[in-house]
């Protein structure tokens, strides 16, 4: 499983009644960065129905309809005891607690309610309504009648927790996963899958209306392939063809389970000995776990192998709040393609008891094993990996392809934890970069070259930039790797990079973009419309920033042209997409 957000229970049936399922507070750093995106923008992130109902003309939610109520709280007043030199700011803090706990909300914290479930946000969460105010009730679906216990209110929503359901959606299955009550992995487990595909993209095209303003069309894109043509060319009449942007339906899997090649888990300590899971939704407690359905069976396999051999030679399991203890984490990667399979074990400390024992035991008994490596994470963070990374046995790689492209995979590198899809979005990158074998690319945010090796194949020339050493030493291993010689990588900001490059007399026809959560640079975003590239291919693993980017090169200067989302993580809330944008004429 994905170390994600919240998961929904099993427990929850197909019928017209459920059992009460057990919802889960999110932890306070979670929840106050929940609540700053809430009060940033609207509600209905997933769905018009939501935004409809709860936007103002602003586009926000500032001016929902507020029930007076009869009762108003009186301030708190201090005894002359309390009052102290720093009494103001004891009395604002008062004032502002006493303004979250709103006595003229048309429900308080407790209670109960039946509501209908409108819409689903952006973190898998149903959205109702009591009298206009929202509230968010993990394990609801859209189109349901579900009864709710108000959890905590805040000034313009509220969550509550899911106690049964009046009227089931025909969206609804029951979760294959004997722990998805417990573990935060996945979101979306009782949501069919065709119903999860077609959330994921009406909320990519919820996005990009809202925060785009961007115009979505209906209208085929078998026009693409004339608007590359056209830019090719550069030929401004493709513009003519530009008239609302294409969100494809989301590219789904065939097979949408045990897609994962990685699996990353936190160990911890119980009486039962050894434990090792993933986090229970908004906290740090171990769910411990034998099997995960989105997990290759082979890294289950060796995950309780490790576990096993963990107990029975008495390691110690860190602990978080000491400090102290051995093992914090193990990763295990499969290389799907060539069946090799690398092990990592995360210490807090160089030292591992009886490793020879632990070595010979692993090698037995899962005989794929190419590599098994140390990582030494002394330091007090929930960061995984530390800066030392040490082999105890085998190589310091393991070989894996992504098409015909073949990448060594270290321990510390960043590699696409679903194969099968991550084919699937390269090749429509690749489709949307128009490649002739004549133009140059750039390839901002390359990583370890997987982008920049899949470009390569169809371009004259590619320049990769990446901020992380480690990530271009990888790219420029995989690019010798793959005898590709018309590919170079670079160290640093693609901002900084780029402009370099313009001096030096290299300017692209294409520029493809694939950042991190957070979206591209503004500074990056402005050197795109400086050097003004034929088109822009932007891949995204947030529909939030690839709309906001999206707006800002709009009006720089260029033109949406389709979205294609893909579905990398089945049964997670996580979408990503492609998207192709031509530049509005030649003459910049």
């Amino acid at each position: 499983m994905t170390n994600n957000r919240s998961g929904r229970g099993k427990s929850r049936r197909n019928t017209a009644t459920a059992t009460p399922v057990q919802g889960k507070q999110h932890n306070k750093t979670m929840q106050s960065k929940k609540d700053r995106e809430l009060e940033q923008s609207p509600v209905g992130a997933g769905n018009r129905m939501l935004r409809a109902g709860t936007e103002n003309k602003n586009g926000n939610m500032d001016d929902f309809p507020r029930k007076k109520g009869a009762n108003e709280r009186k301030p708190r007043r201090f005894s002359k005891n309390e009052r102290s030199n720093d009494g103001r700011s004891q009395e604002a803090s008062n004032r502002k607690r006493s303004s979250a706990e709103r006595s003229d909300l048309p429900v308080q914290k407790n209670d109960e309610a039946v509501i209908d479930i409108i819409g689903m946000n952006h973190d898998g969460e149903g959205v109702g309504r009591v009298e206009g105010f929202t509230l968010f009730v993990p394990g609801a679906l859209p189109g349901e009648k579900v009864r709710v216990k108000v959890l905590k209110t805040k000034k313009q929503y509220g969550y509550a927790k899911l106690l049964d359901i009046a009227q089931a959606s025909p969206d609804r299955i029951a979760a294959p996963c004997a722990i998805y009550d417990q573990c935060g992995g996945c979101q979306l487990q009782h949501m069919s899958y065709e119903a999860q595909l077609g959330w994921k993209r009406q909320h990519v095209v919820d996005v990009l209306e809202r925060i785009g303003k961007l115009s979505v069309t209906t209208e085929s894109s078998e026009r693409t392939a004339e608007v590359l043509a056209d830019s090719a060319d550069g030929n401004a009449d493709h513009m003519s063809r530009v008239q609302g942007v294409v969100v494809h339906p989301t590219l789904g899997m065939s097979e949408p389970w045990r897609y994962r090649n990685k699996a990353q888990l936190p160990i911890g300590v119980t009486e039962g000995g050894l434990v090792g899971g993933f986090y229970a939704r908004g906290s740090h407690r171990i769910v411990d776990m034998n099997t995960c359905l989105i997990q290759d069976e082979r890294n289950d396999e060796v995950v309780a192998r490790v576990k096993e051999i963990g107990r029975m030679l008495g390691i110690s399991a860190y602990n978080e709040e000491t400090g102290r203890g051995l093992l914090r984490h193990v990763v295990v990667k499969t290389a799907f393609r060539t069946g090799e399979m690398m092990l990592v074990l995360v210490t807090n400390g160089r030292d591992i008891p009886h490793a020879d024992a632990w070595i010979g035991s692993i090698r037995e008994h899962i005989p794929h094993v190419a590599s098994i490596c140390q990582n030494v994470n002394t330091k007090r963070t929930n960061v995984i990996f530390g800066d030392e990374t040490r082999v105890l046995w085998g190589r310091d790689v393991i070989y894996d392809y992504i098409g015909n492209v073949q990448f060594a995979i270290s321990a510390r590198s960043f590699y696409q934890v679903n194969p099968v899809q991550t084919e699937v979005l390269y090749s429509k990158t690749v489709e949307y970069a128009g490649l002739t074998g004549k133009e140059t690319v750039i390839d901002a945010y390359c990583g370890i070259g997987t982008i920049s090796l899949f470009l390569a194949q169809h371009a004259d020339q590619v320049y990769g930039v990446e901020i992380v050493k480690e990530a271009i030493d990888d790219a420029r291993s995989n690019a010798l790797l793959n005898e590709m010689r018309n590919v170079k990588f670079e160290v640093g900001a693609s901002e900084d990079v780029i402009p370099a490059w313009k001096e030096q007399g290299i300017t692209a026809d294409v520029i493809v973009v694939d950042p991190p959560r957070k979206g591209c640079d503004p500074r990056l975003l402005d050197t795109i419309l400086e050097m003004k590239p034929e088109r822009v291919v932007y891949v995204s693993c947030n529909p939030s920033t690839l709309a906001r980017d999206l707006r800002i090169l709009e009006d720089g200067g260029y033109s949406t042209v389709e979205v294609q989302p893909v579905d990398m993580f089945p049964h997670t809330v996580h979408v990503e997409s492609v998207a192709l944008l031509v530049r509005n004429g030649t003459d910049g």
